[in-house]
This record gives C-alpha cells, structure tokens and sequence, in this order.
C-alpha cells in the first residue's frame, strides 16, 4: 500500500492533528537558531533589550545607532577586530586531519575485527568501549604532563592527537558493524578471482559500504568542530578553535561589543555544519540504516 493510499485512509481530524505537530516542532526546533541569526544583525541593547522583545524584531537601538535596522559590526568584529578567520583555519585544519586519521585507522582495524574469528577481537572491541566511555576532560588530563614536558603543548598537532585518541573507539566500533552487514562471501570471492586480501578490503569491499564510512566520517567531524573540553585545555590562545574562540568572547563581556562578536560568530560556526548535513544526507541516512541489514 503506498503511502498516499494511507494517507487518504486517516481521518481528516487525524491529518490536521499530524500537519499541526509538525509544523509546531519544527518551528520549535528552529527558532533558536533563527532568532540568532535575525540577533547577529541587531546591536546588544536590542537583541538583549529588558525593556521589550520588539526592540529585537525592529531594531530600535541599532537604527538609532547606526542608521539602519540592521548591522553587520557583530561579524565585522568577531572577523576583523578579534581576527576570528584564524579560529576557522584551526579548526579546519583539526578537524579534517582528526577525520582522515580516524576514518583511516577505523576502517582498517574494523574490518580486521569484524574478518577475524580470534576471540581477542571481542576484548579488544569491549576495551575500545570502555575507553570511549571514559570522561573526556579525564584523558586530556593523562596527556598534559608528557605535552609539556616535550613542549609540544598549544599547538593544533596536540589536540589532533588527543581527539584522535577520544574519537578513535567510536569509528572502531560504528565502521566493525558496518562490516558485519556486509557477507564475507563478496571477500572470498575478489580473492578467488585474483586480488590480495587488501585489493578486495579496497576495490570491493570499501565501494560497498561507502554509505558508512561517510556517515562515521560525518560524526568525526562533529566531534572534532564542536569540541571544547579538549581543544581550550591543550591549545594555547592563538591556535584556538572556534568553540574555545566563542567562549573568549563570553568571558570578557566587558568589552564593548563583545557578547555581539559572540552571537555572529555563534551564526558563523553554525552555518556550515547545516550545509554540511544537506548535501551528505542521502548519504547519512544510508549509512544509519544499512547497519540494520546483514547481508
């Protein structure tokens, strides 16, 4: 039966009912961030006014201020003023490198485990498990002693190591379910046509669970970009992210301007993770439900 068939089957009460919910979750869910964005272009004395929320929507302090409803000093100063383009580079540069060496190890140590039939590959799995459960701020603070004393502590190769270390039981276990979806019969049968076991982990096997990998690269890479624990505790103040970066700005509220450096920089570290999850989603729903299947 397809699914306009069953539609038309509900009641109209029913029908209504459904719309009605999901037209008020999704404006429930996106109102924060929408309001963010509308506040990035507004002056502090709007976007936080006591006096009344219209201040906000009219933006009867910035026109007063500037001569326009709307304002792009916020970006300008979070941009320019505290140079907030270098916390991007940092965080591009940690997260694309904590997302290939994640996804490289991951895929190669999941697909050992999930080919073998030793019973270490169970322990080894459990140990990942117990590892990843672990608090975050608890193994950053195993790695600082040994960072400092080979003063290689605040530079962006250090968090790379330790987000690394943190992410890396997660695509283990995510790419070694992965595999177990897919028969060991597609393995056998490149190696019976000529290929080595690591031309058919190559050619055959990755092409299939392409899916997967994108998904758990995905998730690596939300890791690595919304990561604050680990990056504010091992980067000094001029290799900061983006996340420590915000929280600088929120610390010294002070400063004229500041909480509005916060908001746009808030919307400018946003903005990419939703075009990022647009244009992989066939892919990440793909990937989330091709786990369920065993071949």
């Amino acid at each position: 039966m397809s699914e306009a068939t069953q539609t038309q089957k509900r009641p109209l009460p029913l029908n209504l009912l459904i719309t009605v919910f999901i037209v008020f979750w999704v404006v429930l869910a996106a109102f924060p961030f929408v309001w963010t964005v509308w506040g990035s272009f507004k002056v502090e004395p709007d976007f936080f006014s006591r006096e009344s929320w219209w201040n906000a929507i009219f933006g009867t302090y910035t026109q007063a201020q500037t001569g326009s409803a709307f304002t792009g000093d916020g970006y300008y100063g979070a941009w320019v003023t505290r140079e907030f383009w270098r916390a991007v580079g940092n965080t591009a540069i940690v997260t694309v490198s904590v997302t290939v060496i994640s996804l490289t190890l991951g895929t190669l140590g999941g697909y050992a485990l999930a080919r073998s039939g030793q019973r270490y590959a169970f322990w080894i799995l459990i140990a990942a498990l117990v590892f990843r459960a672990m608090p975050h701020i608890t193994l950053v603070s195993g790695y600082l002693l040994p960072f400092f004393q080979l003063n290689i502590w605040g530079v962006l190769p250090t968090s790379i190591i330790v987000l690394v270390a943190i992410n890396q039981p997660f695509t283990l276990w995510m790419l070694h379910s992965f595999f177990l979806s897919i028969p060991k019969d597609l393995d056998e049968s490149a190696m019976v046509d000529g290929c080595s076991r690591f031309q058919a982990f190559r050619r055959v096997i990755i092409p299939v669970m392409w899916p997967g990998v994108v998904t758990t690269g995905l998730f690596s890479f939300l890791l690595a970009y919304n990561d604050f624990a680990t990056t504010s505790m091992l980067l000094s103040a001029d290799n900061q992210t983006m996340v420590p970066k915000i929280s600088s700005f929120l610390g010294s509220v002070q400063e004229a301007g500041n909480v509005m450096y916060a908001v746009a920089a808030v919307v400018s570290a946003t903005v990419p993770l939703f075009i990022l999850v647009l244009f992989f989603q066939r892919q990440i729903v793909s990937g989330l439900t091709a786990g369920a299947v065993k071949g």
